[in-house]
């Protein structure tokens, strides 16, 4: 498993810093989103500052990652080419928050029927509550997620097959 990295991501890739959460990175996405105080964030708190704005990353002092894909799925892939899935799952893609795991009991009442039935672990966030389970949705992201990864990995044997 990699070890997670540290992002702090500019207001042009809030559907990024979503699924770089999923992904299992720390990645911080909130206002504001003026230039220079994201850039003192990023080097206040050690973080990889993600943009698209080719200003903001020539800015000396700060470690940035210029993005260049327009959709989610390159962008995805861009990312985790360099820094891949750390422990997928284990945050919460609201908050950003470390996930906690709880017994059932604990969320009973919270869960639709057929995810009771169904489910046996359950993980909930300890700031905003908000209860996950490895179903279907998880799945499907952790799919895309996988696709993504695999994509690139793809796209770097048929650049090795044409030069050999």
């Amino acid at each position: 498993m990699a070890e997670p990295a540290r992002f702090l991501v500019d207001g042009m890739l809030g559907r990024l810093a979503k699924w770089l959460r999923a992904a299992g990175h720390d990645t911080i996405y909130e206002p504001p989103f003026d230039d220079l105080l994201l850039a003192e964030r990023a080097r206040r708190e050690g973080r990889i500052l993600l943009t698209r704005d080719h200003a903001l990353a020539r800015r000396r002092g700060v470690r940035c990652m210029l993005i260049h894909k327009e959709d989610l799925n390159g962008q995805l892939q861009q990312v985790l080419e360099r820094f891949p899935p750390a422990d997928a799952g284990s945050r919460c893609m609201r908050c950003n928050v470390l996930l906690e795991e709880v017994p059932p009991s604990a969320v009973q009442d919270f869960l639709p029927p057929h995810v009771r039935k169904h489910h046996r672990r359950f993980w909930v966030c300890p700031t905003c509550r908000r209860v996950y389970w490895q179903g279907s949705h998880w799945q499907h992201m952790q799919e895309r997620l996988q696709h993504c990864v695999q994509g690139h990995q793809a796209v770097n044997r048929r650049v090795q097959d044409h030069l050999d």
